[in-house]
């Protein structure tokens, strides 16, 4: 196996899974084609029992790869947190094992963090459907801005997970992963509003160098649990905020809410809080877009 240096832009490659070995494959050769080879991978699987150790076993000695078997904890912010307190990296990339990259993802981040005071850097992904093979959508992330941690509350910000390479030493600081089981598959969001606690060198690259799987394995999946999960987040950093972007926050959640019923096929509920983001203080885009879509669910039934 090679040896690579220590040298400040070294990347951790974090890699929660469990039972995805095709998705797992998929995801490791993404990285063997990476044009920027200065990385470890560290594989952290939760519990998985379909054969995803002898998928890893396939590429060991074809990457810098370390494989951790744990007991199942039912989301991957355990996972993480194996994977990060392991890294041996300045920085940490989170990739999903049902995501994959463009092969000059690393490239182009660490360019950017050589060139710039950057603690966090994100970018577009291209959303692949499980249901639709070889059709992709647009996932556009979205612009920082001074106050990270604010617009993170009161906007519709949009920072993929397996897009992110953040300084490990932040994540130390803010203690890890949530490992709260209400806030699993919303964790890596509220990881990201504990960062923008502490810094607000955020960096967005706009061009998507990633692909993002939407299927039925993914347990973010639109849902009345997810609207809990959701809500809990918030609330958790409601005495942080002031009145008014405390009532931002609120008017912004109506958003989130009524779309998530709405792929959720609820349309009842879907426009009764369409209505309350109509006439509340969310961007006019958003209530633009609730206007539209409140008359969509008027021709839904649940």
């Amino acid at each position: 196996m090679a040896i690579f240096a220590i040298t400040p832009f070294r990347i951790s490659v974090i890699i929660p899974t469990y039972n995805r070995a095709r998705e797992l494959d998929r995801c490791l050769n993404s990285l063997v084609l990476q044009t920027y080879k200065n990385f470890e991978v560290i594989v952290c699987d939760d519990g998985s029992t379909d054969g995803s150790k002898k998928v890893v076993d396939n590429f060991m000695g074809r990457l810098d790869l370390t494989y951790i078997f744990c007991e199942n904890f039912g989301g991957p912010a355990r996972p993480r947190n194996l994977g990060i307190r392991t890294a041996t990296s300045p920085y940490i990339a989170f990739l999903d094992s049902d995501d994959w990259w463009a092969p000059e993802k690393l490239n182009i981040c660490v360019s950017k963090l050589a060139n710039g005071n950057i603690d966090f850097i994100y970018h577009d992904m291209w959303i692949a459907r499980t249901s639709y093979k070889g059709r992709y959508g647009y996932l556009k992330a979205f612009e920082p801005r001074k106050g990270m941690f604010n617009l993170l509350l009161t906007t519709g910000v949009s920072i993929p997970n397996s897009s992110v390479i953040v300084l490990r030493n932040l994540l130390l600081d803010i203690g890890g992963v949530s490992e709260n089981r209400r806030l699993i598959s919303v964790e890596d969001y509220d990881t990201w509003v504990k960062v923008a606690l502490v810094t607000d060198r955020f960096c967005r690259i706009s061009r998507p160098l990633g692909y993002y799987e939407v299927g039925a394995t993914n347990i973010s999946v639109a849902s009345v649990q997810q609207i809990e999960r959701i809500n809990y987040l918030y609330k958790g950093y409601h005495s942080q905020l002031t009145t008014k972007d405390l009532k931002k926050s609120e008017d912004f959640l109506s958003y989130r809410s009524a779309y998530i019923y709405a792929c959720s096929h609820d349309f009842s509920l879907a426009r009764s809080f369409y209505l309350k983001a109509i006439i509340s203080s969310i961007p006019f885009e958003y209530r633009l877009k609730s206007i539209y879509r409140y008359i969509f669910a008027l021709f839904k039934r649940k």
